[in-house]
């Protein structure tokens, strides 16, 4: 792909939108995602969840697993595809609870591009294991080409 470097290219969107729930820098209750790295054509982000985060006990509220996950697949299309995209439809499984004291990994690729439809997937990894996967369709919305 041709245009502005990764690093570039995620400063220039984080700045864009500094309030996004899931990788704004500048909002207070925000994730801080930060996608910048791209690992065999796969965008990668890490995400340390507080106790804040627990749905039922220390488990990562589902919820937020998803947000996660649909954050790195977007992610994913900005890094690999150079377009922004927004959520068509996601589908996840969970394999094994995640607790809100786990360092998470997160994995996210293009599978397929037609047009203006993206085909994504993701992982949610613990301790190099899956521990939520998830797929989804991505309309683009945004070049940035």
């Amino acid at each position: 792909m041709t245009g502005p470097d990764i690093t570039t290219l995620v400063a220039d969107i984080r700045s864009q939108y500094p309030d996004c729930f899931a990788c704004g820098p500048d909002n207070p209750v925000g994730l801080h995602i930060d996608p910048g790295e791209m690992d065999e054509g796969e965008a990668v982000a890490t995400f340390r969840p507080g106790e804040h985060h627990a749905g039922a006990g220390d488990t990562l509220h589902g919820g937020l697993a998803a947000t996660v996950l649909d954050e790195i697949m977007v992610w994913a299309g900005i890094l690999a595809e150079r377009v922004l995209s927004v959520t068509g439809k996601m589908d996840l499984r969970f394999l094994r609870p995640v607790s809100v004291s786990d360092n998470i990994v997160l994995r996210g690729r293009v599978d397929e591009r037609s047009g203006r439809r993206l085909r994504c997937s993701g992982e949610l990894m613990v301790d190099g294991e899956k521990a939520v996967t998830a797929g989804g369709l991505y309309l683009v919305v945004r070049s940035f080409e």
